[in-house]
């Protein structure tokens, strides 16, 4: 199965390389990110051992599509697409947290609910509420960006100033802008059936100091979508949510006895399971984007990124 795992090109007037934890980043004369994503699968922070065909291809055109689809409310970092799974946007300086927004208790929110949790990132979340059902209103729950192999941590609103990790200011203007694009995201999944449970944008600011949407947005990987046939007759009968995100991913691994923690092994993933993993992927594109998904030519894929980025650069 041909997968794009590592990369190591050296492009004309590339100043650094960053490797997160699916995305490679190289930064072109201080000027332009060139973000490359890749295949590789990160759950619980940890990035398994084996890639995952198509998903870079799937992130990116996702994230693509989305930008333009918001880019009315909310500017952000792209500039161009030159390969299925590249994308070129302004250099930026990005914000230290990154903008968590809950429309459901679901997920983590879930988690520290059940722990008898009332709280969340300084929020209080209401009594009464059964796992999957809709908050009254979104709530936004930041959490650190951790480097590479740490975990990202909950953090509230009230610590991200005391701490100077964002000004008053500009956190003024990341809320309002995770609420916009939140909002536009509930309306985008709304007419493809679909409901976005909750999400995460992340913020940058450019040389001139405009504040902008940078990364992915409305992934399967950086969101969490339901779909909306039987969604409420789901909850009457306190069954399990028909979920669009790498969530099944995440319940695999804790079946296996994996989440991340310390002593904890990966589990094996067969070339089936991987293969089935690749379909959930397709499936979620599709469902998201309203298109049919477009196989990339992947006999050479460092080959061919290589090829149509320098040609970009030209």
């Amino acid at each position: 199965m041909n997968t794009i795992i590592d990369t190591n090109f050296n492009f004309p007037n590339q100043k650094s390389f960053y490797k997160g934890k699916v995305r490679a980043v190289y930064n072109i004369n201080d000027e332009q990110l060139v973000m490359v994503a890749t295949d590789r699968l990160s759950a619980f922070d940890v990035v398994m051992p084996k890639g995952i065909p198509y998903k870079g291809q799937i992130l990116n055109q996702i994230a693509t599509k989305m930008m333009k689809e918001t880019e009315d409310l909310v500017p952000n970092w792209l500039v161009a697409t030159p390969d299925p799974n590249v994308a070129v946007g302004h250099l930026c300086e990005p914000f230290k947290v990154e903008m968590v927004i809950r429309g459901y208790m679901s997920g983590h929110a879930a988690r520290e609910y059940k722990a008898g949790k009332r709280m969340l990132c300084g929020v209080a979340m209401p009594e009464g509420m059964k796992e999957n059902d809709k908050f009254p209103e979104p709530i936004i729950t930041p959490a650190t960006k951790a480097e590479m192999g740490d975990h990202d941590e909950d953090i509230s609103r009230e610590d991200i100033l005391k701490k100077g990790i964002v000004s008053e200011e500009d956190y003024i203007v990341l809320e309002d802008y995770t609420k916009k694009l939140f909002q536009r995201g509930t309306e985008i999944a709304a007419a493809r059936g679909l409901i976005l449970v909750d999400t995460k944008y992340e913020f940058g600011k450019t040389k001139d100091g405009k504040i902008v949407l940078i990364d992915e947005i409305h992934t399967p990987d950086s969101s969490r979508y339901f779909y909306a046939e039987g969604y409420q007759e789901r909850q009457d009968k306190g069954e399990a949510q028909k979920q669009l995100s790498k969530e099944f991913v995440r319940q695999w691994l804790i079946a296996n006895d994996f989440q991340g923690l310390e002593g904890q092994t990966v589990p094996f993933m067969s070339d089936d399971y991987i293969e089935s993993v690749s379909e959930r992927y397709i499936e979620l594109y599709e469902n998201i984007t309203g298109d049919t998904f477009v196989k990339a030519d992947v006999s050479d894929i460092q080959a061919r990124i290589e090829k149509n980025v320098l040609d970009y650069l030209k």
